[in-house]
């Protein structure tokens, strides 16, 4: 089983965000760029721990770790969700807007982290999303998840999440 370490004080959240209309705006190296710099904007003015993440053409999942007595998680969201706007349609040539409403749902799904099992179950998901969804066949063979720094870190084997066959997926003829 994984060595999962955490301190879990109530500041651990996971999150589920989706794009606007379920638009696959992740499948442009633009976008996820747009993302990239807006996550570093947001953890630069509003320090969390992004203990796991994973990018879909569509939504993306999380569990990030507030400091101590901060969970202004939504004010981080925002933030980070007003900034890819903005990045974004700055690299697709479009007027930049002033909002987020054009690319993001409004509303996002928030779940405090309660223990380690918890934890582990989340970080789990996150990392097994891709097969789940028939992006890819393991988890290994998506790129954008921290999966690969967890792999780096020695906590989960290259081979974690195996290569099963999910009825109507990917890799299953």
């Amino acid at each position: 089983m994984p060595d999962y370490r955490r301190d879990y004080s109530g500041n651990c959240w996971f999150f589920t965000v989706v794009t606007a209309g379920r638009e696959r705006l992740f499948t442009a190296p633009q976008a996820r760029d747009a993302l990239r710099e807006a996550l570093a904007h947001c953890r630069e003015r509003y320090p969390f721990t992004v203990d796991a993440w994973v990018l879909l053409p569509d939504h993306l999942h999380a569990v990030w770790t507030l400091p101590q007595a901060d969970r202004d998680y939504s004010r981080r969201w925002s933030l980070l969700k007003r900034r890819f706007t903005q990045g974004f349609r700055r690299a697709a040539g479009a007027a930049t807007a002033a909002t987020a409403a054009g690319y993001w749902q409004r509303r996002f799904w928030a779940h405090r982290i309660d223990d380690e099992a918890d934890f582990r179950a989340h970080v789990d998901y996150v990392h097994f999303n891709p097969v789940r969804h028939g992006l890819a066949q393991r988890v290994c063979d998506w790129p954008w998840s921290t999966f690969h720094r967890y792999v780096r870190a020695g906590i989960l084997p290259q081979g974690w999440g195996g290569g099963l066959a999910l009825p109507g997926r990917v890799g299953n003829e």
